[in-house]
């Protein structure tokens, strides 16, 4: 018994070793992998076979001859199964459809005036509903529904509290599991910001990254050591509600003088209303300091500096050796970027700009979707693997 199961589980390791293998090298041989993996060519060959049965991977084409046959090359089939991934925010939600590359077949996003959950429900279901009927036929369908929320989400999908939401103890993977019983992943989205950027993004070559996701509110997410941190229950990151003022501004979360009230998207809205702007937008806002107004450059100066406050403390916490800047205000890098890094420059102990790269997300809007994204791909690939060997 003990050596049937031990054999399953090497088995098991073996095929998704050779699946990663081919997932991250492709085009490539099973020679290749054989000498990558230190997997024999017999076992290499057998899995390959199995994969393909599957309809995991296909062969495509030769490759350069080392002196033999040319050899047959290997794919990941990224059109085997689609993935739908959301983005909850603030009055809109961003809705992508993708395939196992991550390749974004179909988009919407959806508006809303109205952030109750019993208004945003209904309407999330229509965007699941809109992209599902969107995905080409393939052999596994749609693998998995993941959703980001802009706030504290438990290890079991449960939206504990999200404040600029007004949202409290919503089992939101429960309901949606419950609705299309298909896997589904619930997640912070700066965790799942900061976990696109690491497989897609700007954040492929570092091990410690510090994303900022800094819109309305905001969040953050934290990959160390190469994977994402969240803590005993899930609930690492609020670093948008660490106190930078004592006993200031309430903030929603229950607390005062958070981080988010001085440094964030409202923060920004709100110090420009009271300049005069009147219902003013950030692409407003973009424009007057692209037009040279001082009153928004100084705007957007004042919140680099407040932004740069709380990535001091962070740095000093973690020690990365890579923040990146998500989410809305991103697109206002080219103000918030200088008075940032004065602002660390200045506080950060021992701080070296060869040390922390401070930059902008590169996959910008689509961050945190593609963070749900590779979450659902790797869970799908790790459980396919599983069952189809147990079978």
């Amino acid at each position: 018994m003990s050596q049937t199961w031990n054999q399953h589980v090497v088995k098991k390791e073996n095929k998704s070793l050779v699946l990663e293998t081919i997932k991250e090298k492709a085009p490539i041989s099973r020679a290749s992998i054989a000498q990558i993996t230190g997997l024999n060519k017999g076992t290499v060959s057998s899995l390959v076979g199995e994969l393909i049965d599957e309809k995991l991977i296909n062969e495509s084409g030769t490759g350069e001859s080392s002196g033999g046959r040319r050899p047959v090359m290997l794919l990941l089939n990224e059109t085997a199964g689609f993935t739908i991934a959301v983005d909850l925010g603030v009055k809109s939600m961003l809705g992508v459809l993708t395939d196992l590359r991550g390749h974004i077949v179909a988009e919407k996003r959806v508006k809303f005036s109205d952030n109750k959950y019993e208004e945003v429900l209904p309407l999330l279901y229509e965007l699941i509903d809109h992209l599902n009927n969107a995905a080409p036929p393939s052999e596994y369908g749609v693998v998995g529904i993941g959703v980001g929320v802009p706030g504290v989400v438990t290890n079991e999908g449960e939206i504990l509290l999200a404040p600029n939401l007004g949202w409290k103890k919503v089992p939101l993977q429960q309901l949606l599991h419950n609705k299309y019983q298909i896997p589904i992943t619930v997640e912070n989205e700066a965790n799942a910001g900061a976990y696109g950027e690491k497989v897609y993004g700007i954040g492929q070559k570092s091990q410690e990254i510090v994303y900022t996701s800094i819109s309305i509110g905001i969040g953050v997410g934290l990959i160390l050591d190469g994977k994402l941190y969240k803590g005993l229950r899930g609930f690492s990151g609020e670093l948008g509600h660490m106190t930078i003022k004592m006993d200031e501004d309430p903030c929603r979360c229950g607390n005062k003088g958070c981080w988010e009230l001085y440094a964030s998207e409202q923060a920004l809205l709100d110090q420009a209303e009271a300049l005069g702007y009147k219902n003013v937008t950030l692409d407003q806002l973009m424009e007057a300091a692209h037009n040279g107004e001082e009153k928004a450059l100084q705007l957007f100066e004042d919140l680099g500096d407040y932004l740069g406050v709380g990535i001091t403390n962070i740095i000093h916490i973690f020690n990365p050796e890579q923040v990146v800047i998500g989410n809305t205000v991103s697109i206002a890098e080219r103000y918030i970027l200088p008075a940032i890094e004065k602002r660390i420059e200045r506080n950060a102990i021992g701080f070296n700009k060869n040390d922390v790269q401070i930059n902008v997300a590169k996959l910008k809007k689509h961050s945190t979707v593609l963070g749900m994204v590779a979450f659902i791909v790797e869970e799908f690939f790790h459980t396919n693997v599983h069952e189809l060997i147990s079978e």
